[in-house]
């Protein structure tokens, strides 16, 4: 079985594909790929694409000349060489996530973060409304509070997607946080992933054409506003980030 990730599966017009040979090796599989793609669609760029064989980075086996076997699941996932602005990664206590601006659409609703969930079921992921991030600070160290809180096993609700939701939003209501800093028609949104390097960069490589530069609006006045932070109390914070850190203070005791 090949799946194909992005412009690949541009290439094909399909998202899957079923290769009748075995035991041939990548390179065997790439000069095939190139004799079936129709004339008439986009090119698949075989030197800037990573090659997966069961969730496993065929650059860390054998590379093109590894062999496929007959019930081998190959994934091609083009790599897409944007700015080191439109996506983001934290390495925190061993675990990797990778933050998306998504800049909005028409046809992304409430359930669209359910659907990406269901398509990629090894990325533990959220949506967070973008006016409620304030900067990278702010973003690195709520996402800190809740992996923290699931490796020991205390997280404010049962999903760590769910805490992520609510350390946000400051609020200890499930309900609340979803309505408040949920996925909001014709905003743009955040998208936090916690998964493996390959499968994220397949996510990546989907949702890449939507992507937006991260931190690019200034929130500041909106959640001064929106959580009732004063300037009175910002200018007893001697911190370089004293709104940030009220707001971490915030999401830190939250019950």
């Amino acid at each position: 079985m090949i799946k194909l990730v992005g412009g690949a599966k541009k290439s094909f017009s399909t998202d899957e594909l079923k290769i009748e040979k075995s035991d041939i090796s990548i390179q065997e599989l790439l000069d095939l790929l190139l004799e079936l793609k129709p004339t008439n669609t986009p090119k698949l760029d075989i030197e800037n694409i990573l090659i997966a064989i069961n969730g496993t980075d065929s650059s860390v086996m054998e590379g093109r000349m590894t062999k496929i076997k007959n019930d081998d699941v190959v994934s091609i996932i083009p790599i897409i060489h944007g700015g080191s602005t439109d996506r983001l990664f934290f390495n925190i206590s061993k675990k990797l996530i990778q933050v998306i601006e998504i800049q909005s659409q028409n046809n992304i609703d409430a359930t669209y973060i359910d659907k990406l969930r269901k398509k990629y079921p090894k990325i533990k992921l959220q949506a967070i409304s973008s006016n409620f991030i304030l900067n990278n600070y702010h973003l690195r160290k709520i996402l800190t509070l809740s992996v923290y809180s699931y490796g020991d096993d205390n997280l404010l609700s049962n999903k760590f997607e769910i805490d992520i939701l609510m350390r946000f939003a400051i609020s200890s209501q499930i309900s609340d946080a979803i309505n408040s800093v949920g996925i909001k028609p014709k905003q743009n949104f955040t998208l936090i992933g916690m998964g493996n390097r390959i499968i994220l960069d397949a996510l990546y490589a989907e949702l890449g054409d939507m992507a937006v530069k991260i931190f690019s609006k200034n929130n500041t006045s909106f959640l001064k506003k929106y959580f009732k932070i004063s300037d009175k109390q910002l200018a007893v914070i001697s911190t370089k980030n004293p709104l940030a850190d009220i707001l971490l203070e915030k999401a830190a005791i939250l019950l």
